[in-house]
């Protein structure tokens, strides 16, 4: 082609790092843009767009709905709106409502829920405890994301889940941050060990340790967070193609693993002591959750608060719920 005629040749893809050299040579493909997920402001246009036909309530307002999905994709806010919109014309409504968003969200976010499956009292108690304690690490430790809804249905592969969202646009991570989130995925285990006995905890906190490890890892191999380690990236493991990322001796890899291992256990020394701490608070949370279900995150807020204030460690909140006067409340994994 003559260079006159203008002719531009767009490729996309997920997984730049596996592209052949000669394909990004100067002439080709010599021009990368990244096409982050959209910020609040985006979000916002993009459900704008996407609702631009439809019949909204008064209620839905698509700015709170925004700043409450944070790292969804354009393609994800769509559907939240189509499940939405389907949501409200199998409750026969001629308007979507805020609360018909709010469960598409949920949906999107957190999975859909089992309603059909069968959880004995014994398996329900031990849910709601184990999230109980991710709810209770998460209101109290400092750095931790807020909880938007802490909930014993099953949802997913989950029987239960405590679904923490960020107040704003998060564009990097604190090593408070890291650590705080540490503790939140290690506090479900440490509540297991600490109500029903170390014999007695189960299989639902393998999630949570994945991803505990996962950030200790980064954080020892990725930031230069471990003193022992020093202020080096060492990239192990291997990469899409199957191989290595790098050499690391035998020594250093030790080195990692042993740092990555105390990570993780001082993370859940520190949540398992933050739960005897508040043990009063947890089984207030608890008891709230087996008799609710779900609780969203203001409510799981107001019960810490209360409980902390009262000097028997039974909040008011509490009590409404077992005096029977309490409202219903709306409808990390386990």
């Amino acid at each position: 082609f003559a260079s006159s005629e203008g002719l531009i040749v767009i490729g996309a893809t997920n997984f730049p790092e596996i592209l052949d050299k000669a394909l990004l040579r100067p002439g080709r493909f010599d021009r990368q843009i990244e096409v982050p997920n959209p910020d609040v402001k985006g979000r916002e246009d993009i459900l704008k767009l996407h609702t631009a036909k439809m019949q909204l309530s008064p209620d839905a307002h698509l700015d709170i709905l925004a700043r409450g999905t944070p790292g969804l994709s354009g393609a994800e806010l769509a559907s939240l709106v189509n499940k939405a919109a389907c949501k409200a014309a199998k409750d026969d409504k001629s308007h979507v409502t805020m609360t018909d968003l709010e469960y598409a969200k949920d949906l999107i976010l957190m999975g859909a829920e089992r309603s059909a499956a069968h959880i004995t009292e014994d398996n329900r108690r031990v849910t709601a405890f184990h999230e109980g304690g991710h709810a209770l690490i998460a209101c109290v430790t400092e750095g931790a994301l807020p909880v938007h809804k802490a909930t014993i249905v099953p949802r997913g592969g989950a029987l239960g889940m405590v679904m923490q969202l960020p107040e704003a646009d998060m564009t990097s991570w604190s090593r408070r941050q890291m650590i705080a989130e540490m503790d939140v995925c290690m506090g479900g285990r440490a509540a297991e060990e600490l109500v029903f006995g170390e014999l007695n905890i189960t299989s639902g906190a393998s999630s949570d340790l994945e991803r505990a490890t996962q950030i200790a890892r980064s954080m020892v191999e990725k930031y230069g967070m471990s003193s022992k380690i020093g202020l080096v990236t060492h990239n192990s493991g291997v990469d899409r193609r199957g191989s290595e990322k790098s050499q690391i001796s035998e020594e250093t890899r030790c080195l990692i693993d042993a740092e990555v291992r105390r990570f993780t256990e001082d993370s859940y020394q520190r949540a398992l002591t933050t739960l005897k701490k508040h043990r009063a608070t947890l089984n207030a949370l608890a008891a709230a959750l087996i008799d609710h279900e779900t609780l969203t995150g203001q409510q799981v807020r107001d019960i810490v608060r209360e409980s902390q204030a009262s000097r028997t460690g039974v909040s008011s909140w509490l009590r409404r719920l077992v005096s029977g006067s309490g409202e219903g409340a709306e409808g990390r994994q386990r």
